[in-house]
């Protein structure tokens, strides 16, 4: 994709303007609320990741807490065993998502409909029970600790958070602009045509795969040195995956910076909620429900309509 469609890209500065208000927001916050959306903007990264499999691939990953908890758990382990950096950490972690997803879209790829999805899903569970069968390194059900984190201060911790998100989504968002990404679309609505075409689906496909593990596993790792924890019920449980996936879903399947928006806005209004006790987490996915419904390509989607027809 050319610089200049880039940035005539309506999407682009929509996405720019937000991000300049979202960077002020320190000055007139709450450490509590720059705490909520710094987790959001991890999460953020997670859905635009699983955006380019599925909304560009046509892949559906039912697990992609796989290759966030591949990257966390590396990450962490590494730290807290061997005392590296949390650089090298954070690459070993991203480095290792990327070999896991490799491994697991090889023989994935050669399976279509439900099954590459079941796949990805019993992936997750596999994960999740080596983590507590080798309790001894992974911390098991109690968690992992780290000994460094990122920052100590809200205010650092939220901008660096938000650089990652909008670098990890610009990169993504100009990746699915670009010939690679009308490729992976084209494969992912007629994969017989787009190879008979001469493209190479299989290959395409698996580096969309890999680049998702890679945005992942970094964001994962990211996360638990922010955190300074790692769990299952934090990175791997199945539940966080479902956010993740209505996130990307709610905010526009194929617009990857809409995936972000999903995101924030689930975890905000899931904030909001919380004096509800379980009655919020209904309320929520209720809403998220009649959003899908209502507005199928998702509120970036519903917006970037409504301007198109203005």
């Amino acid at each position: 994709m050319k610089l200049t469609r880039l940035f005539t890209a309506r999407l682009f500065w929509i996405a720019l303007v937000v991000l300049i208000g979202a960077a002020t927001l320190p000055l007139y916050v709450t450490g509590y609320i720059l705490g909520i959306l710094t987790l959001a903007y991890y999460f953020g990264v997670f859905a635009m990741a699983w955006d380019l499999l599925f909304g560009f691939a046509g892949e559906v990953n039912f697990g992609p807490t796989f290759l966030v908890g591949l990257g966390a758990y590396t990450a962490g382990i590494i730290n807290a065993d061997w005392g590296w950096p949390m650089a090298a950490c954070v690459l070993a972690g991203a480095l290792m998502a990327v070999l896991g997803g490799v491994l697991l879209a090889l023989p994935a790829l050669k399976l279509r409909g439900p099954y590459f999805g079941l796949i990805t899903l019993v992936a997750v569970l596999l994960l999740q029970n080596f983590i507590v069968i080798f309790a001894g390194v992974t911390g098991g059900e109690i968690g992992l600790t780290v000994p460094d984190v990122l920052f100590i201060d809200d205010a650092s911790n939220y901008e660096f958070a938000l650089t990652f998100m909008a670098v990890s989504g610009a990169i993504l968002f100009g990746l699915s602009r670009s010939p690679i990404g009308l490729i992976l679309q084209a494969s992912g609505q007629d994969a017989v045509e787009t190879a008979a075409l001469g493209f190479n689906v299989a290959k395409h496909k698996l580096a969309a795969f890999c680049i998702s593990a890679f945005f992942s596993g970094t964001a994962g790792a990211l996360m638990i040195f922010y955190l300074g924890t790692a769990s299952v019920g934090t990175v791997i449980d199945i539940a966080v995956g479902v956010q993740v996936i209505i996130a990307a879903v709610l905010g526009g399947r194929r617009t990857i910076l809409g995936a972000a928006v999903g995101a924030v806005f689930l975890i905000l209004f899931g904030e909001v909620l919380r004096p509800l006790g379980e009655l919020s987490t209904f309320v929520v996915s209720a809403v998220a429900l009649a959003v899908i419904l209502f507005f199928p390509n998702g509120l970036i989607g519903a917006l970037l309509r409504t301007g198109e027809r203005a």
